[in-house]
């Protein structure tokens, strides 16, 4: 099902590995970008700072991106690998890691759902013909059930612990470089770790508490701004508008409102999964904003929350606007450059869109027909063309 997101990938170098693991990534995602754009809508809209406050319904909020959304990604995992029992077993196992970490776990679930698919298809794969007539129904669910429990525990005390260690030390990462004036190079970690759903953590564990300290004492702080930027994600998604898959076109429209009006980043990172080498555009948008506020001295008040472009405008101080505002330009301007070059401003298609070009023109009846080829060693076409003559 990946290849739905992805082109196939030739080869067996780095690069082709990176690009599977991609392409496998945006298999999970991409088929719950509804249920993204779902939390994204009711994220923008009912948080404190969102367009309609609502306390009540923001209580969804937190469930959704805490629970739902990971066993959304970890039942599609397990989908991917072993159908729909994969599934079953990829979703319980996913709630191992969601219980054993504070973080969002999406980098969890995408490990742990297809590891604990692969692991029953392994057992299905011993016991198959081994079972005796009548008790298939009893091993197929006991197996299930044993196998994501287990999993479920291992998650738990294993890797949810790990992945949260990782986004620990990916922010400890950032704060070298913060502490370091390398804040451009800040980027190089900020956007490939947004887009494995750690923006979170690094924003709210890391980079805001140090923004506010040093608020307190300027008045501002650039350290609000590099992560939650929306130039990068807007100007990734307006070059994927133009020049990306056809098939995938219409959907971007919807990702450019909820990621720049309503601030939620997450929704572009699946379409940079399905290109992994995308992540190059945002690192270089993002540093691109992060030097221009730099140079401008832009800084804002509090945490933009969400990272949309009316909350920029919402906490930029009075008098701070050009560079704000300059940053978030030359950030999307830079990113859409860099991702149409990565592109092939549209001429790069992948072998489902060629395939689909050949349907359409052979039920149109646009084919040319095939050159027969010539008996008397001749090239193709050429005895006609003599004889003609």
């Amino acid at each position: 099902m990946a290849v739905s997101y992805t082109p196939e990938v030739q080869g067996a170098g780095f690069k082709a590995q990176v690009q599977r693991i991609g392409g496998h990534l945006a298999g999970m995602v991409m088929p719950n970008i509804g249920a993204f754009i779902a939390w994204g809508l009711i994220t923008a809209l009912f948080i404190p700072t969102g367009w309609l406050p609502n306390e009540h319904l923001a209580q969804l909020v937190d469930p959704m991106i805490g629970v739902l959304l990971p066993v959304l990604i970890g039942y599609t995992g397990g989908r991917l690998v072993h159908g729909q029992r994969g599934a079953v077993v990829g979703a319980v196992a996913t709630m191992g890691v969601v219980v054993g970490a504070d973080v969002p776990m999406f980098l969890g679930a995408m490990i742990i759902g297809p590891l604990a698919a692969y692991v029953l298809k392994l057992f299905d794969g011993l016991v198959q013909d081994r079972i005796r007539p009548g008790f298939e129904m009893l091993v197929d669910n006991f197996s299930a059930g044993i196998i994501g429990g287990g999993l479920a525990l291992i998650g738990v005390w294993v890797i949810g612990p790990v992945v949260e260690q990782l986004t620990t030390w990916a922010g400890d990462a950032v704060d070298w470089l913060i502490s370091n004036n390398l804040l451009p190079l800040a980027s190089v970690l900020v956007e490939p770790a947004k887009v494995l759903f750690l923006n979170n953590a690094i924003n709210h564990g890391v980079l805001s508490p140090l923004a506010v300290a040093e608020a307190q004492e300027t008045g501002k702080s650039i350290l609000f701004m590099i992560e939650s930027n929306p130039g990068p994600g807007i100007g990734l998604l307006t070059a994927f508008l133009l020049f990306g898959p056809r098939s995938l076109r219409p959907s971007v429209p919807a990702a450019m409102i909820i990621q720049f009006l309503g601030g939620i980043h997450e929704i572009y990172f699946p379409y940079v999964l399905m290109k992994p080498r995308l992540i190059l555009a945002a690192i270089a948008g993002g540093a691109t904003g992060v030097g221009t506020f730099m140079i401008t001295g832009a800084g804002l008040v509090a945490t933009p929350s969400p990272g949309s472009i009316f909350a920029y405008a919402a906490v930029t101080p009075k008098g701070g606007w050009f560079g704000v505002f300059l940053g978030v330009v030359l950030a999307a301007a830079v990113s859409f450059l860099v991702a149409s070059a990565l592109l092939g401003f549209g001429r790069l298609k992948s072998d489902q869109e060629a395939a689909e070009e050949v349907d359409e023109a052979a039920a149109e009846g646009q084919l040319p027909e095939p050159r027969q080829p010539a008996t008397d060693g001749s090239p193709a076409g050429t005895r006609t063309a003599n004889a003609e003559g």
